[in-house]
């Protein structure tokens, strides 16, 4: 036989759950709280993204210039630089997520004085279509 002490009581079914009410009350606060963090988010991966673009275009550039000192020509295909060591990897553009949206841009100027051969590659953009944060377009980084 069990007994139960006097103090406990079962609690009817009455005070069973949550009121409709509660409820409503405790989505709205997320809902609010959604709203307000979203946008946050999506501009700091924004602004992230935008980090890494510039990190990759710096890189680039400079392997792009010590291949043109090192070998005194330009070179004349991105895989150049990777396959020459100057870049272990053509790196992966993060707004079209892709290695090989990269734009050369082409020029006939000798950059070095030792130069041997005008033409090749001086430059290089990204192929993302899109506008950043400052209002200008990727594409002419």
């Amino acid at each position: 036989m069990v007994t139960m002490s006097p103090s406990r009581t079962i609690p009817s079914s009455e005070q069973d759950g949550f009121t409709l009410i509660e409820l409503m009350i405790v989505m709205v606060v997320i809902g609010l709280l959604a709203a307000i963090a979203i946008p946050s988010y999506t501009n700091n991966v924004r602004n992230a993204k935008e980090a890494v673009l510039r990190e990759d275009l710096r890189t680039m550039r400079g392997a792009i210039d010590s291949y043109t000192i090192d070998k005194q020509k330009a070179p004349q295909a991105l895989d150049d630089l990777v396959q020459a060591g100057y870049l272990k990897v053509m790196p992966v553009d993060p707004f079209t997520r892709r290695s090989d949206t990269w734009v050369p841009a082409q020029s006939d100027v000798l950059s070095t004085i030792d130069q041997t051969d005008s033409g090749g590659i001086s430059d290089l953009h990204s192929g993302a279509q899109m506008t950043a944060a400052d209002g200008s377009s990727y594409n002419t980084w």
